[in-house]
């Protein structure tokens, strides 16, 4: 009996793996780490790991993720903690369950899924500046934002440098025209975590289109696409 509870355990982990790996990793997984928020967002074959506390940035890394038959895979894009990983590929030992990751002793929770039409990995391609707009080219130097049920991640980055200019997030809902942030952490200033930020978002052609006033008070106004390279 124990024998077959057995096979039928690893049979389901099997379907599991399998399905995940077609789909690939999507969600936001959180785990503590005494004080530490240890936070997770994967979307559209992208991954990237937040540590902070309640008012304090720590570090993030992340990139093009693949599940394996032991974990993650993830190929360093951007890592301001140890920059020298950038351009490596690592892999991470983890157990992945329905509810969540198991990484070391680290227990990772799935939070609850808020899909929302910006769901998905951006990459900033326009800005107005003087009211006029200008395209962004493609480079090595970009500048991308993540959002999956409900949290969104932005980060500066030249992966061929080993570059790594800023970052922020936190939680973020898209409703009727209106895109509402709520900042958790903030590499550049500690002391804007916990700021509110109202924008105006609208999807035209499969773009974002987002204005507003950014966390210094200045206005913006941005063209989004979707970052498939």
């Amino acid at each position: 009996m124990k024998k077959v509870l057995s096979m039928l355990g690893l049979c389901c982990f099997s379907i599991l793996l399998y399905a995940q790996s077609k789909v690939g990793l999507h969600g936001v997984y959180l785990a503590k780490n005494g004080q530490q928020n240890e936070l997770w967002l994967f979307a559209d074959g992208y991954g990237s790991h937040i540590s902070y506390e309640n008012n304090t940035y720590g570090s993030t890394y992340g990139g093009p993720v693949a599940l394996t038959e032991e974990g993650i895979r993830i190929t360093i894009e951007y890592n301001d903690a140890n920059p020298q990983e950038v351009g490596q590929t690592k892999n991470i030992k983890a157990h992945v369950k329905a509810t969540g990751l198991q990484i070391g002793s680290l227990n990772y929770i799935k939070q609850v899924a808020k899909k929302q039409d910006l769901d998905g990995l951006w990459r900033i391609t326009g800005r107005k500046q003087e009211d006029k707009m200008s395209t962004i080219k493609r480079g090595d130097r970009k500048t991308i934002k993540l959002l999956v049920d409900g949290y969104f991640q932005w980060i500066a980055i030249n992966p061929a440098e080993k570059g790594f200019y800023g970052t922020g997030g936190g939680q973020y809902s898209f409703a009727n025209g209106k895109y509402v942030e709520h900042i958790l952490f903030f590499s550049r200033d500690n002391g804007r975590v916990g700021a509110k930020l109202d924008f105006t978002g609208e999807l035209k052609n499969g773009e974002w289109h987002h204005s507003g006033k950014s966390s210094k008070g200045d206005p913006i106004y941005e063209i989004w696409s979707r970052d498939r390279e």
